[in-house]
């Protein structure tokens, strides 16, 4: 695993497995997220350089996101896809967790951006997106999957699963 791809709907998880896999394999992690939003939550013009730039490296983990944008790069470089293909309930219930922090602490995510509560209403945040786009975005990964034959694919179907799949990565790094 030198090039690991982390796959999911918000909420499943993605960056966590990132930041594991990082600990525990050395890989360089880069968050698209970062890269992806600038001030006001616009698209950085750098985003497509900046993702082409990092994914041509011999070692890295990341997120699966922003498909419109980058189609399949990511896919076509990865050598493993960690797809944390979790239940609708675990999800809701992480993004919602995630979303009411975000929003209560005011923290800074990326640019200068902060969550707000008014922002749950907009259909592309992460609570409207992952409970609309549950079902598709299974449907999605899957087609993904077919079309990379050169992946492995981990398929994670529960929070139990995954830790557990990070208990043996790290027993055999």
């Amino acid at each position: 695993m030198d090039r690991v791809l982390i796959a999911g709907i918000s909420g499943a998880g993605k960056t966590t497995m990132a930041k594991e896999l990082e600990r525990r394999l050395g890989l360089p992690r880069q968050e698209l997220d970062a890269l992806h939003h600038g001030p006001g939550w616009t698209k950085r013009p750098e985003f497509e350089s900046d993702v082409e730039r990092f994914s041509s490296r011999p070692r890295w983990v990341t997120e699966d996101q922003y498909h419109a944008f980058l189609h399949d790069l990511l896919w076509e470089r990865a050598d493993t896809v960690v797809w944390l293909d979790l239940p609708r309930r675990t999800v809701m219930h992480r993004v919602v967790r995630r979303s009411l922090a975000y929003a209560l602490s005011r923290k800074e995510l990326w640019n200068g951006n902060r969550e707000r509560v008014r922002d749950w209403f907009d259909p592309g945040h992460p609570i409207r997106w992952a409970w609309s786009q549950h079902a598709r975005k299974r449907t999605t990964t899957l087609e993904r999957v077919a079309r990379h034959p050169h992946l492995t694919v981990v398929r994670l179907r529960t929070a139990g699963d995954a830790r557990r799949w990070l208990a043996d990565v790290e027993a055999s790094a």
